[in-house]
């Protein structure tokens, strides 16, 4: 096919003076040719990909971080091999394709064909929730077992480090990719990936690809199965593609030329015409500078078509490797190299590049970016350029002369790098290769790095040593030495001064001490310098120099036998680089066949069209629109002087410009308190990032660009940036809550212990793949359609007609399904529907606001920090007596939903607990930061954590072990709670016995015990923790729900019902509640969209009640049609429920019926007296889980060895669906308390952690490595629907157990050290907290100073 000029373009190719087939890019799109006259060089793939239609492939965060939009590049290499290479479309150029064959999601199968057995895999084993992350992750899969055909389970496992999911906490999708692996030890079948067959999955026996066991997990499905794709062999390499002869090419666009030479030479004199140009290979740096830093680079050189850059030689000395070698193909290079025998002892270097490209960026990044780019970016927290440095590496740096010579420039490593990002590369030269030598017998070099989540992220601190050594006698000697870092200075640096020192001394334990004074001086932070984190990147230069010193006193031993380089066994660990085997898992559940469908395993309604990249999301929508991009305010808090926005409508493609003053109704959007928040800010600008305006123009690009022009001038005010800061300023909103039962004076004086405390929660971001979006499309007079991603329809259009100043019956919202919500679309997703009808109701045309990431991250809130003060009254047993709490939240700028989230707090703070005597105070912090919000729990974890921070406490001060403790404290049957409140139906004890067994808990502990005793560096903890979770919206007018039910005359049925989908599988469960009440099988009853004209006045999907409430009303509809049909049932009994409903409606008999329900008695309101009317929830959940955990005490990492959950659904609608919500809500739960930290600058109010990049949230390789999801058998709940529980929240706390065996490991590191007293843990437990917790010499020689 031809296509001439994408349609998603930044300007106009009015270039006539340029060849034409210079100017063609060809290349294979999924099977078919594509030929595109002048590319725009600034497109990228994913941009072009979506511009023609294959909406499939996913924008997630635009800098590589996120692989939702991860395609396969496919190229015919100079050997004669075809390469298959993972990619993020969202940075590679599309000028890059030039002879490759590109497969999106759209090119492997698809619902009407059949699904090919990667995407089948991953719908039938409930690998999709929301599904925006899917198409990525399947083709991310794809592309490896293309390459890697006979991969096994740890290799598929490891292959997904450039790739995030979070709803399903990743163990089905790993279980689902694993099933294609061929492991030496299991008898499995080869996968139809590898031999291009289908194989028949009943010739055989299975093994659970998450047991490892023999199982039959896939019959025990009941749903309508994918149709495979009756697929004989992978899709050929196109062979026009094999014998396409590589041609210089020029492509020019309006403000940027792309020219890829084939010869050095030709490079060479493109270079010497263009100084300024800048070579791109992947585009991961470039790409990212011209997105977020609206940098443009008017000229382009393209190196990978030049056979000189794009090779690894050997030679006597060493290899040279070409810089523009992929860093995939180096770590493919040196695999091999370090397993051939005739190279050893010369490739410790090597080794330890390896070692770093295991956890340098992702797949995708590794396969696009080359080592020239790494080092010319000269990043100085590398984590290649410090072993390049101890190694000695030789760059070759080449220019041409006027006599059209190369001349050629060796220069040093250590030469190199100038300044911050500044190297010593002239303006005509290149970067042509990078010589890296061999290492000699008694040479040793190994790499380390710490960094806060382990795959795909960035370094705190990285290193590497090379030490060579000469033996004399009993003793080696230090002959040559280089100690290189990253992450201590402006650029990658070595500490000449501990070089000195160590050259010639004799490698034992008495150097260590000197070493470590020189390294102080070598490597400085003052504290304030870039990066923060002074104290714990300082002691981690130590520390990691310890780590080398043992190693290299192992090897030493190995070599020499010489006694006093044995390690002792305590200090070994210390050595170990980490490494984790494949994970494993088990889930188990009850089921009833006599309640078919409920009860059953039901796939999600949607995962086949998800894992094909069919199903729609708001920026899918076929929908010609302008686009829209938000002026945000770069101040904390301020006056609003004036705003200009002349230079953006100026601006080529531009059509309009609107603020404050150009809306035409209310200029409020508080969700709660209509006056709480503006949707732009009017007079005074109160967090950085706050929306001041709105640039619509015809492409995205140019709204971006033209955003940044618009020009605000301000007065600054204060500034009040954390919950100390607002509590010294007395800075809150006026919302006091008490709730005080029993008389805690008297339980104090009767308690013999008293303890008092602090907890400090951070906040977490909800990081849905798919980020807040609308299409508002305009109708007759002041009709208005929006399509959003909410889960708040009906607020979105109550407050959107507010904004357009009309009635709300001439809105109407539309939701089929979000890509991920967790409470952060419940009111945050309004603004942007707001803007975007606003300016769709100005310009009378479709507008399309959908937020970037870093845009979504600082502009919509966050899960409230909290601090929760506390003074705990007990007996020598540990029995509570009285409790007196205080909690602060951090509600940000305005009060949003920020009531609800303490009052839920103030309504966990005991947790599972029966205290007799209780006073809890909730406050409501006023800051100048983004407006918090609801997130999965509301609340109730913060007050959970606060709660067992206290319980930990009480068990410290007895020296009693904190289980003991719990099921001491544990309510009764009968018992009321602080809010008066009886607790029934309570299973807790129950689960808590099962948990004590299935986890072998006593058994554990003592082998952790002995695992800390016997280990210095290394230390295990093991904790079990239990939930009780509230279980209705606590405000009485949100406990109702709304159901259309149709039924149609060929007996297929359709539900409308209140609640949305965003992953966690509604609509499924209600297709099964109407399946069974209309007894018609799964396949007839379909549910296309929420929408506030087929059910209105909704409440928003949240507080893990929508099955319940939508449940019931569906349920209603159906049994009012059902009343309905029953005269012509008994009279024709024989009548297929088609014949029936078709009879009915002959005689006309109504087939359709609005259901409703209204949860009963439930509401609480809380009076001054702190005694409130009412009960808030209609029942509670009981879970409990139990995880052990490993920490690197010397760097502060550490690894989730194993987790196990019970949780308390009652009789489970979906058993599969709800482990997937349980098994994503823990690991939520477990980045939120361990490693999910939001980084604001003060006193600026600038929001650091805006994108992957810089908030990590747990990968793959996070997970715990023995993971197992028990629900509860044999406790139904009389008060829900076919005696069934919610499930989205409760199990969000129990990730909570990962910190609290964290807490418990560094206590045992500790007490090495004789500190036995209290420490306080803040929330998260980030690496950084963990290690300076673990006070020992190394953290103690750089406190305070």
């Amino acid at each position: 096919m031809i296509i001439n000029s994408p349609q998603q373009t930044f300007g106009d190719n009015n270039n006539n003076n340029i060849n034409d087939n210079d100017n063609q890019l060809v290349f294979f799109l999924n099977g078919e040719k594509v030929v595109i006259d002048r590319p725009n060089p600034e497109l990228t793939v994913l941009q072009y990909v979506r511009s023609v239609g294959l909406t499939g492939t996913k924008l997630g965060c635009g800098e590589g971080g996120c692989g939702v939009c991860t395609i396969m590049v496919s190229r015919y290499t100079a050997d004669g091999t075809i390469s298959h290479k993972a990619v993020n479309a969202c940075l590679y150029p599309l000028c890059a394709l030039s002879g490759s064959a590109v497969t999106t999601i759209e090119g492997l199968g698809n619902v009407t064909d059949g699904l090919h057995p990667v995407q089948e895999k991953m719908s039938e084993g409930y690998g999709s929730q929301c599904g925006f992350c899917t198409p990525g992750i399947i083709m991310a899969l794809y592309a490896y077992l293309r390459s890697h055909p006979h991969a096994t389970r740890k290799q598929i496992e490891d292959s997904f480090d450039g790739n995030l999911c979070r709803c399903t906490g990743y163990r089905p999708i790993l279980d689902a990719a694993k099933s294609f692996a061929v492991d030496d030890d299991q008898e499995q079948r080869i996968p139809p990936i590898a031999n291009g067959g289908v194989v028949d999955d009943d010739s055989k026996q299975s093994i659970c690809p998450s047991s490892g066991k023999p199982c039959n997990c896939k019959s025990k499905t009941s749903h309508i199965p994918s149709k495979p794709l009756d697929l004989k062999s992978e899709p050929i390499f196109p062979p026009f593609l094999m014998s396409y002869k590589n041609a210089s090419q020029v492509f020019k666009g309006e403000r940027v030329t792309w020219y890829s030479p084939i010869t050095f030479n030709e490079l060479l004199t493109l270079k010497k015409q263009h100084n300024n140009a800048k070579i791109v290979v992947g585009n991961t740096e470039i790409g990212i500078e011209t997105k977020f830093r609206n940098l443009i680079y008017p000229v382009i050189i393209c190196p990978t078509k030049v056979p000189e850059l794009n090779q690894i030689k050997k030679n006597e000395n060493g290899i040279e490797i070409g810089a523009s070698v992929t860093l995939s193909e180096i770590k493919s290079f040196l695999h091999h190299l370090v397993k051939d025998e005739s190279m050893e002892g010369k490739t410790e270097t090597f080794k330890a590049i390896l070692s770093q490209l295991k956890w340098f960026a992702g797949t995708q990044i590794r396969n696009a970016a080359c080592l020239g780019g790494n080092l010319v970016t000269a990043s100085p927290i590398s984590d290649l350029n410090p072993v390049l440095l101890a190694a000695g590496a030789i760059l070759t740096l080449v220019s041409i002369n006027e006599n059209n010579q190369a001349v050629y420039r060796k220069v040093h490593i250590n030469q190199f790098f100038l300044k911050y990002r500044i190297v010593d590369i002239k303006p005509d030269e290149i970067l042509e290769s990078v010589f890296i030598p061999y290492t000699r017998p008694l040479e040793f070099v190994y790499a380390y790095k710490q960094s806060r989540r382990r795959e795909d992220d960035i370094a705190i601190v990285s290193c590497c040593f090379r030490f060579f050594f000469e033996r004399e006698d009993q003793v080696f000697k230090v002959k040559e030495c280089t100690l290189a870092y990253g992450g201590m200075n402006i650029k990658a640096v070595t500490c000449p001064s501990a070089e000195q020192f160590l050259v010639g001394k004799i490698w034992n334990k008495d150097v260590l001490q000197e070493t470590y004074k020189y390294l102080e001086n070598d490597l400085p932070l003052a504290q304030g310098a870039p990066g923060g984190m002074i104290e714990y990147r300082r002691s981690l230069t130590t520390s990691f120099f310890f780590k080398f010193y043992l190693t290299v006193c192992k090897k030493l031993f190995e070599q020499s036998s010489i006694p006093e380089y044995q390690v002792s066994e305590k200090e070994l660990s210390a050595t170990d680089k980490y490494t984790r085997p494949a994970s494993h898992a088990e889930q188990n559940y009850q089921s009833n066949p006599a309640l078919h469908p409920v009860n059953m395993a039901v796939k999600h309604q949607s995962a086949d069209k998800q894992v094909t990249g069919e199903a729609v999301y708001v920026d899918d929508i076929q929908i010609v629109s302008l686009h829209a991009a938000m002026v945000l305010a770069s101040k904390a808090h301020a006056y609003i002087k004036s705003i200009d926005p002349s230079k953006a409508l100026a601006y080529k493609g531009v059509k309009a410009f609107y603020c404050a003053k150009d809306i035409k109704g209310e200029n409020k959007c508080g969700v709660v308190f209509k006056h709480d928040e503006e949707v732009f800010a009017s007079k005074e600008v109160f967090f950085n990032g706050q929306p001041l305006g709105v640039v619509i123009a015809d492409s995205l690009q140019t709204a971006l660009e033209a955003s940044k022009l618009v020009t605000v001038e301000y007065e600054d005010l204060p500034a009040i940036l954390s919950i100390e800061d607002a509590i010294e300023k007395q800075s809150f909103i006026p919302v006091t809550h008490v709730i005080n039962d029993g008389d805690i004076v008297k339980g104090f004086a009767e308690s013999k212990h008293i303890i008092t405390g602090q907890v400090k929660i951070g906040a977490q971001e909800h990081f849905y793949l798919e980020t807040q979006g609308t299409l508002a499309v305009p109708g007759e007079g002041n009709e208005m359609t929006i399509y959003s991603s909410t889960q708040n329809p009906t607020k979105t259009q109550d407050i959107v007609a507010s904004v357009l100043g009309t009635m709300v019956n001439q809105v109407v919202v539309r939701t089929k399904r979000m890509g991920g919500g967790f409470g952060g679309k419940e009111s945050k997703s309004i603004i942007v529907s707001c803007i975007a009808a606003l300016a769709a109701s100005k310009l009378k045309k479709p507008v399309r606001l959908i937020l970037d990431r870093d845009v979504d991250m600082i502009t919509s809130g966050t899960r409230h920090p909290f601090i929760g003060k506390y003074k705990i009254g007990f007996n020598d047993q540990g029995l509570i007596n009285a409790a007196d709490i205080e909690l602060f939240a951090d509600a940000g700028f305005s009060i949003d939903l920020s009531i609800g989230v303490l009052d839920r707090a103030i309504f966990h703070s005991e947790n599972a607990y029966k205290v007799p005597n209780i006073r809890v105070v909730g406050k409501l912090c006023k800051t100048n930061l983004p407006s918090n919000t609801a997130f999965r729990g509301f609340g109730g974890p913060q007050g959970m954590m606060v709660c067992e921070n206290w319980i930990e406490k009480i068990s410290q001060h007895l020296s009693v072990p904190s289980y003991k403790i719990r099921e001491l404290n544990f309510y009764k049957e009968g018992e009321l709670t602080h809010y008066l409140q009886k607790v029934e139906n309570n299973h807790m004890l129950k689960l808590w016995n099962q948990m004590l067994e299935k986890s072998d808990y006593h058994k554990r502990v003592a082998l952790v015990e002995k695992f800390n005793s016997d280990n210095r560096w290394k230390k295990r903890g093991i904790a079990i923790i239990p939930t009780k979770f509230g279980m209705s919206f606590t405000i009485k007018a949100l406990n109702q729900a709304g159901a259309l039910v149709h039924v149609y005359t060929d007996g297929s049925v359709l539900v409308t019902h209140g609640g949305t989908e965003m992953g966690q599988g509604l609509h499924t469960k209600m297709v099964q509640i109407a399946a069974r009440a209309l007894n018609v099988p799964l396949e007839n009853v379909f549910i296309a969209e929420t929408a506030t004209d087929k059910v209105a006045n909704t409440t928003p999907t949240a507080a893990s009640v929508s099955s319940d409430m939508n449940g019931m009303a569906v349920l209603d509809a159906c049994e009012q049609i059902n009343a309905r049909l029953e005269p012509l049932r008994e009279k024709n009994p024989q009548l297929t429920f088609k014949q029936l409903v078709s009879l009915a409606h002959n005689e006309r008999v109504n087939l359709s019926a609005n259901g409703f329900y209204a949860t009963p008695n439930v509401g609480y309101a809380f009076k001054e007296s702190g005694v409130g009317d009412g009960v808030p929830f209609n029942y509670f959940n009981y879970g409990a889980a139990c995880s052990e955990v490993e920490i690197d005490v010397l760097t502060g990492d550490f690894t989730t060895l194993r987790s196990d959950i019970i949780l308390d659904v009652g009789d489970s609608l979906n058993p599969t669906i709800d482990i997937g919500q349980v098994e994503g809500a823990f690991i939520q739960g477990m980045g939120w308390s361990t490693m999910e930290e939001i980084v604001t600058f003060q006193p600026s109010g600038y929001q650091f952690t805006r994108g992957p990049s810089t908030y990590k949230i747990p990968g793959f390789n996070d997970i715990p490595i023995e993971f197992n999801v028990s629900l509860l058998s044999d406790s139904p709940n009389p008060k829900a629907i076919h005696s069934s529980k919610g499930v989205g929240e409760p199990p969000l706390f129990l990730g909570s157990s990962v910190y609290f065996a964290i807490r418990e490991a560094i206590s045992s590191s500790r007490k090495e050290s004789n500190l036995v007293e209290w420490f306080d843990l803040p929330s998260p437990a980030t690496c950084e907290r963990i290690r300076n917790s673990c006070v020992d010499s190394f953290t103690l020689q750089f406190t305070a100073k």
